[in-house]
């Protein structure tokens, strides 16, 4: 019989854990010795016992084999969901090249020492008048966070403190008045502790009926659940279709069979809205994360999760870690987000990790989006993932928007230089004057894109970072990349003119001039500068749910994800912005952007439409978003990444180099490039879009193929090489495998 050997991490509290160490499985272990099992092993050279972790069984031996050590035990006990973590973290450390520390403390929730807090709930006492005559009492009052709490009320007459503290921003100081009033009462919340206990009574009290086309793609799914196939599967809906009813009616039936979910929202997505819709069907089976939580307030979340008190987590790409034991469903919503891509070593992809995770805890991954990534509906289209479509809006009176096109081009020869087109301010006119709301998007924050000389052309940059200063209404310039702020000069720092002024436009002048045409109407800007506040998001989506404003003015957040009935105009005011991004998905990014907006509009009875301002009306990823044709965009967007060799056609190995010395940089980027370029096609170095952010350069290389195997062994060439160069140590390293 061939010999089998086993890959171990030993000991993860040590530095050492950057390697493997090999050993030789004993023919009496071989069945059951399985990867993440924790194992005791000789090691050093007194031969103590110690453990570790088995993260790769293979028949290879990397040294000479009579050499190595054999396993001396299995330590008792089924793979435990650490094991399962950490053989994540290792697989993370192999294809994105960060080191095993990085990964571990990627998948594994830093222990902050957390003062105990008692689970409670916030039930409601008093009846629908009484609390209406409440809530109008509050409003009137000005107290904001009271209001959105007894809102919250309405819809459901029990929430957990937790979720309303992380979403709403509740406390127990402002929820005192409300106490004394008799309208509501905080209780201790019953612990559960059991991951496979059955249904919860009443949980199903807001189950929706499913339509033919949700049922037909919830039926599929399941058939192979109970198969034991389970592979990936990608629900492409458009806006509206209903994904969530699907996705609840599959954590339902997972739940029964004692197995817990963890979905994923992109964070900008994650309203109060979402949360309450998993609340109303679960009850506080559900745990909520997102980025604004402490880290102890994350890791009790994590601690409720390992010690089986909740079996649904809900929050951003970090919630794919937590130690779920039973885990039997991952869900990952809107699918095609940038937001699951972390910018920080491991710079790995929540899609990827998850299918990894699924796969070692033999649990389902779910992937759904109106605007599917090219990726996956390529995977989808090969086979390799499962694909159910939903064409129909799961409402009965609702469609799709009627979208319009306007060409800025010929408003401007007619003489219109107005950020708003003659069709737009009609359309916004008739809306208001039918009580109906309005969605303004323009992806760029501030009031100007940037402030410039008249007399020498010099723009205003920061002293930090290699981009130009943004102004702001209040008289500040700042770095959206660095947060640096100055106030705007009186003259030109480069030539003493005093004729310096703000060019290009951004959302707080959006807001000014629809303040200037529409005097009479309610507006709300949502932006980063606006909601940086804990409660920041949800005060404003609130206040435009209640039908407290006419208009909503934001970036990009606020077509993602929400649903507002009341809404029947979308206006992007410039669609353009992202196809000039310098990025090979840039047409992509346009196309999810105005299709996500559109779909904002129309959401009940009314009709919706959605109006998309452009100066290249005829582009491609305009034409096919003004159709709400994704198959047609899919198969131009191909042939581009084709000929160009860009994902998916073919993989993409990005290496970043930074640091503080530029020539350092751009020695150690060169040599690097000459070295590589004699096995690959590789471009480069060449310097980040943003070559210098808050005084650290930035340099790119990039390797095309179309084998990921080769990519992640020239990416370890890249690795062995640079640390052989004592200068190069200076720089900081990072790999993007996609």
């Amino acid at each position: 019989m061939r010999e089998q050997f086993a890959n171990i991490i030993i000991d993860i509290s040590h530095e050492s854990v950057d390697r493997l160490f090999q050993y030789r499985i004993p023919e009496g272990l071989r069945e059951s010795i399985q990867v993440g099992q924790q194992v005791y092993i000789p090691f050093g050279r007194g031969n103590s016992i110690r453990t570790g972790y088995v993260v790769e069984l293979t028949d290879e031996a990397e040294y000479d084999e009579h050499k190595l050590k054999e396993i001396a035990g299995v330590v008792p006990g089924s793979v435990s969901v650490q094991s399962q973590l950490i053989c994540l973290a290792w697989w993370m450390k192999e294809r994105y090249g960060s080191t095993m520390n990085q990964a571990l403390k990627t998948v594994l929730p830093v222990k902050k020492q957390v003062k105990e807090i008692p689970r409670r709930t916030i039930r409601l006492l008093a009846d629908e008048r009484t609390l209406k005559e409440a809530a109008e009492q509050a409003g009137r009052r000005g107290y904001k966070l009271q209001l959105r709490i007894l809102e919250a009320l309405k819809a459901n007459s029990v929430i957990p403190f937790e979720a309303a503290s992380a979403q709403l921003g509740a406390t127990t100081a402002s929820l005192k008045p409300l106490v004394q009033k008799g309208l509501l009462v905080l209780e201790e919340k019953q612990q559960y502790r059991n991951p496979l206990q059955a249904v919860e009574k009443g949980a199903e009290k807001q189950r929706v009926a499913l339509n033919e086309q949700q049922r037909r793609a919830a039926d599929e799914i399941w058939e192979d659940y109970l198969s034991g196939s389970r592979k990936t599967w990608l629900i492409h809906g458009i806006t509206g279709s209903g994904k969530t009813e699907v996705y609840m009616e599959l954590i339902s039936r997972v739940l029964e069979l004692g197995r817990q979910v963890i979905v994923l929202i992109p964070e900008i997505s994650l309203t109060w809205q979402t949360v309450m819709r998993f609340y109303g069907r679960f009850g506080d089976r559900v745990s909520v994360l997102n980025s604004r939580m402490s880290q102890g307030e994350r890791y009790d979340q994590y601690e409720r999760a390992r010690k089986g008190e909740i079996d649904i987590i809900i929050g951003p790409r970090s919630a794919l870690f937590a130690p779920f034991a039973h885990l039997g469903m991952i869900i990952i919503d809107e699918e095609h987000e940038n937001a699951y891509q972390s910018e920080l070593s491991p710079r790995y992809h929540a899609r990827e990790a998850a299918a990894c995770r699924a796969k070692l805890c033999g649990a389902s991954l779910i992937l759904g989006s109106a605007t599917p990534s090219l990726e996956s509906y390529a995977r989808a289209l090969k086979g390799e993932y499962g694909l159910c479509t939903l064409n129909i809006r799961a409402k009965a009176d609702s469609s799709l928007s009627k979208i319009e096109v306007v060409d800025l081009r010929r408003e401007l020869t007619q003489g219109n230089r107005s950020i708003f087109s003659r069709r737009l301010k009609e359309l916004m006119e008739e809306r208001l004057q039918a009580k109906e709301q309005i969605m303004l998007f323009i992806n760029r924050r501030g009031y100007a894109n940037f402030v410039s000389c008249r007399s020498c052309g010099e723009a205003l940059r920061c002293p930090h970072c290699d981009v130009t200063l943004t102004y702001h209404k209040n008289g500040r310039l700042m770095c959206h990349y660095c947060g640096y702020q100055v106030l705007v000069p009186k003259v030109c720092p480069s030539c003493g003119s005093p004729y310096i002024a703000p060019f290009g436009t951004g959302t707080q002048k959006i807001e000014e001039l629809t303040r200037e045409m529409f005097p009479a109407a309610r507006v709300l800007r949502m932006d980063l500068d606006t909601t940086s506040k804990k409660e920041g998001h949800q005060e404003i989506l609130s206040a435009f749910a209640r039908g407290e404003a006419d208009i909503l003015i934001g970036t990009q957040m606020i077509v993602k994800g929400h649903d507002f009935p009341r809404v029947t105009l979308v206006g992007a005011l410039a669609a353009d912005l992202s196809l000039y991004a310098p990025d090979y998905r840039c047409g992509e990014q346009t196309f999810d952007l105005l299709v996500q907006a559109a779909g904002r509009a129309g959401r009940g009875e009314r009709p919706g439409v959605a109006l998309i301002q452009t100066y290249q009306p005829d582009h491609y990823a305009i034409r096919a978003a003004a159709a709400q044709d994704y198959e047609e965009f899919y198969r131009q967007e191909m042939g581009y990444r084709r000929l160009m060799e860009y994902p998916p056609a073919a993989g993409l190995l990005t290496l970043q180099l930074s640091g503080k010395d530029e020539k350092i940089l751009e020695r150690e980027a060169a040599a690097l490039g000459a070295y590589l370029r004699e096995n690959c096609r590789l471009i480069g170095p060449v310097n980040a879009p943003v070559y210098k952010v808050n005084d650290i350069y930035r340099k790119f290389l990039y390797i095309k193929g179309e084998n990921y195997d080769i990519l992640i062994q020239i990416r370890k060439r890249a690795e062995q090489f640079l640390k052989e160069r004592e200068t190069a140590r200076s720089l900081s390293v990072q790999y993007d495998l996609t």
